[in-house]
């Protein structure tokens, strides 16, 4: 029975330490900072003249219907026009991409007759980039009027190498759970993004709105699932920080339904078990340990132990309830049941078209980590190839 209570505490201990505890042990250390050190001195915005070249690069593969949209919202970036290099790489796109964009006159293309994936779109767009940062936006965002002003702001430190913008989910249908879920998650994601990036760097950058040093991007596997985390991670690796801009953001549609929501959760998975790997020298806590903190405690858990240890806890919790462990563990297994019974009913609602905001927070978290194991299948089938089918947009 000892074994027992061991396994299940740790399972115990992993799961609320991975979803809540690092939050709150994160912004307890923010805090200590602050009184160490107080907060850092405010950056200043450098005038017209001497901001750097931009190039604005987006990725594209058919995205006809969004062309017209994006470019609109490019044109209204406050930036000055002639340090501003707009730049469409274009991966295999056999729709009328290439012809929307042949009619802006500003307009660089970048296009590649075979579709490899975004990762090899990446490698192959930046090696045409010659301005000294190069932010990647996606062709379905819109990106706030402010957002390179604000990049740029931060690049004013040099030792960062990497700018993290903000990912906002816009929902058109209320009620829709994967959209809801989805702005919830990211919420709570930009919150703990925002205390990384002061207690030392956040830990990888979304490709719906990032912003690197061009010098600094390396080349990377075209086999790549999540191509912008493994990216600004490796340039983490080369001893820069990657800081967090919450005034630059991206806006997207949140996935249609959960069908949706889990084809991007299951590649999100599997790009997460796979660079878990590919980065694993950045777990060594001797080499640079608060990075090795940062890590572990806010990626590699999540996509690899926790989930293991969230359904481990079921038979764990029954055997110690049959064999009488104690009342700790009657009361612990009563709030597994409430919780997954309310995940259930998450579920059945959002399937007969019903709307609960208090049920799809358990329902989204449940899903969220079951996709983790339908991530491994995944990366089996997708690890010699970078392309992936996009995820409908509400």
């Amino acid at each position: 029975m000892t074994t027992l209570k061991v396994l299940f505490w740790i399972c115990l201990f992993l799961v609320v330490y991975t979803y809540v505890g690092y939050g709150v042990l994160l912004w307890l250390l923010v805090k200590l900072k602050r009184l160490l050190k107080g907060k850092a001195a405010p950056l200043t915005m450098p005038q017209d003249d001497s901001l750097p070249h931009v190039t604005f690069l987006v990725c594209a593969f058919n995205e006809q219907d969004v062309v017209e949209m994006k470019m609109e919202n490019t044109r209204q970036l406050d930036y000055p026009k002639n340090k501003l290099h707009i730049m469409w790489v274009t991966d295999g796109s056999t729709d009328n991409t290439n012809d929307l964009l042949k009619t802006y006159e500003d307009v660089e293309i970048v296009y590649s007759p075979d579709r490899r994936g975004k990762t090899a779109a990446l490698n192959h767009g930046l090696s045409k980039v010659t301005s000294e940062i190069t932010v990647m936006t996606d062709a379905n965002t819109l990106v706030n009027r402010e957002s390179l002003r604000n990049i740029i702001l931060l690049f004013q430190d040099p030792n960062v190498g990497c700018v993290a913008g903000e990912k906002r989910i816009l929902i058109r249908k209320d009620g829709k759970t994967a959209a809801q879920g989805e702005g919830l998650y990211w919420r709570y994601e930009s919150t703990l993004k925002m205390l990384d990036s002061e207690l030392y760097s956040t830990m990888g950058a979304a490709g719906e709105l990032n912003a690197i040093r061009t010098a600094l991007y390396p080349p990377m596997p075209e086999n790549a699932l999540l191509d912008d985390f493994v990216m600004s991670m490796r340039i983490v690796d080369q001893g820069y920080r990657i800081a967090y801009a919450p005034e630059a953001y991206a806006m997207e549609y949140g996935s249609a339904d959960l069908h949706e929501e889990s084809k991007r959760k299951r590649r999100i998975a599997a790009g997460g078990l796979q660079s878990s790997w590919w980065l694993r020298n950045m777990m060594n806590p001797f080499h640079r340990f608060i990075v090795a903190f940062q890590f572990v405690s806010h990626r590699v858990l999540r996509w690899t132990i926790t989930p293991f240890a969230l359904i481990a806890l079921i038979p764990l919790n029954v055997l110690l309830v049959f064999m009488n462990a104690g009342t700790i563990y009657t009361l612990l297994w009563i709030l597994q049941v409430i919780f997954y019974l309310a995940a259930f009913f998450g579920y059945y609602m959002e399937q007969h078209g019903k709307k609960s905001k208090l049920l799809y927070v358990p329902y989204y978290f449940f899903f969220m980590n079951l996709n983790v194991f339908y991530g491994i299948p995944y990366l089996k089938s997708h690890q010699h190839a970078g392309t992936w089918e996009k995820a409908k947009r509400a």
